[in-house]
């Protein structure tokens, strides 16, 4: 397999990382990587946090300089798009009326914002109404940000809650409405959702929990945001009610498919010449037992340098937890493992100091832990996944963590 063509429809961190791994691990044969916009594959992480407060420029989280793709015979189409895959012919179309033809072919599309699925969001294309998934549209967002900017930020997940932060940062007024009563409250219980509410309406965030949006309107050469709770005059909008998988390639190309792109533990497609990775794998995780999607940078990486072990014959398999992290004001926090809506919640510390760490429980089992303003710790709390500890002993803060 050293010798094979790989292609790569993608131009995120999956991707790159996918690229990165096949040279290091010795792979000779040609590698090309198609990606849609006209950037080198980035990290997308900052885009809702340091880019967009302006403290981070593009260069820091690009994942190789433009010399590393020449230096390691990797062939860049950037700006195109995979338009078709020929299964038969193992050839993929592109949008430019060029072709490339692949023995293995790996498909690293990732996600696009959530319009408001099959009846797009009324004024989402309004001038001032802003999404975020890519670079250029957060370049786009950070220049209207300002101390006199009003921000209305429609959705109240891991987005919506970073860039009501981000642009605090640039002093702009920021109004959040959230369909939720305790935002994020579903994933992480209400102690959590309420410490993050609490957060945010310290820092002068305006968030209108239990508030449907029922569209955007122009009036008088400004925007309205029309809600449940009236009607709010805005500058800007951000729409963030999620993101959907870019699936349709390989949809079309007759692979399996549901929420995202069914693959098996090792990342292989109903046709085993494809892999699917990022955020449209929904794959077998051998630990957990069942398909998941799962939308974060860590598993990009992850997943990236498995489809590497993949194509080049070894045998690894999808088998760790998932993780991910955010930063909003002073919060920051990593959450590892796969907790269900139905689980029980320990915490261990005091939230009132903002220094403290949570476990979720199943039948006594520890499903999943976050760690908020405490570092350092997390390999030790991917470690405790899966046994079965007293919550006593897990709230004692007197019992190291290590002994768990």
């Amino acid at each position: 397999m050293g010798q094979d063509s790989i292609v790569i429809v993608g131009g995120g961190l999956a991707a790159a990382t996918t690229v990165n791994e096949l040279r290091e691990q010795g792979h000779t044969g040609t590698i090309s990587l198609i990606g849609q916009e006209q950037e080198l594959p980035y990290e997308r992480p900052p885009l809702s946090k340091g880019y967009l407060q302006g403290n981070d420029k593009l260069e820091d989280f690009t994942v190789n300089p433009a010399s590393w793709y020449q230096e390691h015979n990797v062939q860049l189409h950037l700006g195109v798009r995979a338009e078709k895959i020929d299964r038969e012919n193992q050839q993929v179309s592109l949008s430019d009326g060029s072709t490339v033809d692949y023995d293995q072919l790996v498909l690293a599309t990732g996600a696009r914002p959530n319009l408001g699925g099959k009846q797009p969001f009324e004024g989402h294309d309004l001038p001032g109404v802003h999404l975020l998934r890519t670079v250029e549209q957060a370049r786009a967002l950070r220049e209207t940000l300002s101390e006199d900017t009003q921000l209305a930020v429609i959705g109240s997940g891991w987005i919506g809650m970073e860039v009501a932060a981000s642009a605090r940062s640039r002093g702009a007024r920021v109004t959040v409405y959230s369909p939720d009563e305790v935002p994020l409250a579903k994933v992480f219980g209400d102690r959590f959702g309420h410490h993050l509410l609490e957060l945010h309406q310290r820092n002068g965030v305006d968030v209108r929990t239990s508030t449907r949006v029922d569209s955007i309107q122009e009036t008088d050469g400004h925007l309205e945001v029309v809600s449940s709770a009236g009607t709010s005059r805005a500058d800007v909008v951000l729409l963030a009610i999620g993101a959907v998988p870019n699936i349709e390639l390989a949809h079309e190309a007759g692979l399996k498919t549901e929420r995202g792109v069914i693959v098996d533990a090792s990342l292989r497609s109903s046709d085993p010449k494809i892999l699917a990775i990022g955020d449209i794998a929904e794959a077998f995780n051998t630990s957990l037992r069942r398909q998941l999607r799962v939308e974060h940078w860590d598993n990009a990486i992850r997943q990236g340098k498995l489809a590497a072990a993949t194509l080049l014959g070894q045998d690894q398999n999808y088998d760790w937890a998932p993780y991910f992290f955010t930063d909003q004001f002073d919060l920051g926090m990593e959450y590892v493992g796969y907790s269900a809506p139905e689980d029980i919640s320990v915490v261990r510390g005091d939230t009132e100091t903002g220094e403290f760490i949570v476990f979720w429980l199943s039948e006594g089992k520890v499903t999943a832990a976050m760690n908020v303003n405490i570092w350092d710790v997390n390999d030790t709390l991917r470690g405790v996944l899966g046994k079965s500890i007293d919550q006593e002993r897990l709230t004692d803060q007197s019992v190291d963590l290590a002994e768990l």
